[in-house]
């Protein structure tokens, strides 16, 4: 049976991303973006409140699909459908989208005057920090394909030897212990850590995903407690906003540990909303997962280039500046997104289904 919850909450986190990455043109931490106009305390709060577990909760939802999709596949062809699905869009993403956004950058953020073509050597051969704010080179969202394929693989062996060792390995755990799962979280939040995404954490979350939280009668003694985990979640999310960003003085030790309960009672009560609330398929539901992944892969060119273009017209004007360009990007990502599920080679380019043709 599919469960649907999981497609809806990978569509809504997907769906964040436009208003998410246009926040961080304001960011008052100083990481280099693509656009960056200065800082903004009530926009980064935005960016600070999402972060704890906007991509963790990709990367767990990740991993509980795949324990499906291992029911429906051999380890080889589940391999060569990451290899599809991640490895084609992060290659054709890098090459094609992020030269235009770091072309955009270098000429907004450090006066670049040469030509978008001249500008293709300079992002192939500058590697700085690989946001790419410099004009340098950058995965730019894909990291995430990046990220996701290697775990995948690494999971994929940990997953095979683990059914050789212990082919029984039950997987229903008790509540308590679906809460502690979230006590290494800190302890391994900085382990292999590149711009701040660490691919341990990830592969945590990845396995924990893979492990307990496929198992349907785990998610129903977390959705039995959602609101427990939701208030939770938010009270350690507002202290992890208000410490990193309000506060006339913080302490970073403590300010970490909010930061990481956010990351798990977040995950633990969208789970269990999900489950109560998302567990069904509509129309709009439907629509929202077909396109979901065409919409990961093509809405942050659109922020950027309207960011780019809207940035002297509204220059002075906050509101405006981040209003326009989020609503321009997401009418024109849908619209490109039709676009691209309709055309066979474009949907394999950004690892796709493309659109079934109704026969005559």
């Amino acid at each position: 049976m599919r469960r649907h919850y999981i497609d809806n909450l990978r569509s809504l986190a997907i769906l964040v991303l436009i208003p998410y990455h246009a926040a961080m043109a304001w960011n008052s931490w100083g990481e280099p973006n693509y656009m960056m106009f200065g800082t903004n305390r009530v926009l980064s709060s935005i960016v600070v409140a999402f972060s704890p577990f906007l991509m963790p909760l990709l990367f767990l939802l990740a991993g509980m699909s795949t324990k499906f999709a291992l029911g429906k596949r051999t380890a080889g062809q589940y391999v060569l459908e990451r290899v599809k699905r991640l490895i084609i869009p992060l290659l054709f993403g890098t090459l094609v989208f992020m030269p235009v956004m770091t072309y955009l950058a270098d000429k907004h953020n450090c006066g670049y005057l040469g030509t978008f073509l001249g500008h293709y050597k300079v992002f192939f051969t500058k590697f700085t920090d690989l946001t790419g704010g410099d004009g340098g080179f950058s995965f730019g969202q894909f990291w995430f394909l990046l990220y996701l394929f290697l775990i995948s693989l690494i999971c994929l062996g940990i997953i095979m030897l683990q059914k050789k060792a212990f082919p029984k390995a039950e997987a229903n755990a008790p509540l308590c212990l679906a809460v502690l799962l979230g006590i290494p979280v800190p302890l391994i939040s900085g382990l292999l850590e590149i711009s701040g995404k660490s691919i341990v954490l990830y592969a945590y979350i990845f396995l924990i995903g893979y492990y307990v939280f496929s198992n349907d009668e785990v998610i129903a003694k977390i959705s039995r407690f959602r609101f427990v985990f939701l208030v939770l979640g938010l009270a350690a999310d507002i202290a992890n906003v208000y410490m990193f960003l309000w506060a006339s003085s913080s302490n970073a030790m403590i300010n970490n540990i909010v930061k990481d309960a956010a990351t798990w009672f977040m995950m633990l009560a969208l789970l269990g909303i999900g489950k109560s609330a998302l567990d069904k398929s509509s129309k709009l539901s439907a629509y929202l997962s077909s396109r979901s992944f065409a919409f990961f892969s093509l809405h942050y060119i659109f922020v950027t280039v309207f960011q780019y273009l809207f940035s002297g017209v509204f220059a002075g004007n906050t509101a405006m500046l981040y209003l326009v360009p989020v609503l321009i990007s997401y009418v024109l990502t849908f619209l490109l997104c039709e676009v691209f599920v309709r055309i066979p080679v474009l949907s394999f380019l950004i690892g796709v289904k493309p659109l079934k043709r109704d026969s005559d």
